[in-house]
């Protein structure tokens, strides 16, 4: 599984210090772009080279407990299916990989054309990804 680390700041939470609800999923974001380049793929290349984006297409979450000010989350990406043109990932946010999860999310990501925005097939050699070490 890969896990990235997340401090949470000031900006990240509501008046009450708690992680705002939509943070978790630019923390999830985070981790799967990170996921991606430790596989030796950056998304702006795959832009210029291949005229390839990915965009969350659905996802589910469950929020559990709460974030706050100043804790460092592991967030985890771990790819459970590539098919022809899409990921899906299963994510975790916990305080460090030992405690209880704060929050878990299922999440489809699409490939689609830069130019047309439509749904594109993903190239072989991103479709081959395995292994989910750090």
């Amino acid at each position: 599984m890969f896990v990235w680390p997340v401090r949470v700041y000031y900006e990240d939470t509501d008046s009450g210090g708690v992680v705002y609800y939509a943070n978790y999923l630019k923390f999830m974001e985070r981790a799967r772009t990170e996921w991606l380049r430790a596989r030796g793929f950056e998304q702006d290349a795959l832009l210029q080279e291949q005229r390839l984006l990915f965009a969350v297409r659905s996802l589910s979450v469950d929020y559990r407990r709460p974030a706050r000010f100043n804790d460092v989350l592991a967030v985890s990406a771990r790819l459970i299916e590539a098919s022809g043109a899409s990921f899906l990932f299963e994510q975790t946010i916990q305080r460090d990989v030992s405690t209880d999860i704060l929050c878990s999310a299922r999440v489809k990501v699409a490939c689609i054309d830069a130019e047309t925005f439509r749904a594109r097939r993903i190239p072989r050699h991103l479709r081959e990804i395995e292994g989910d070490s750090r």
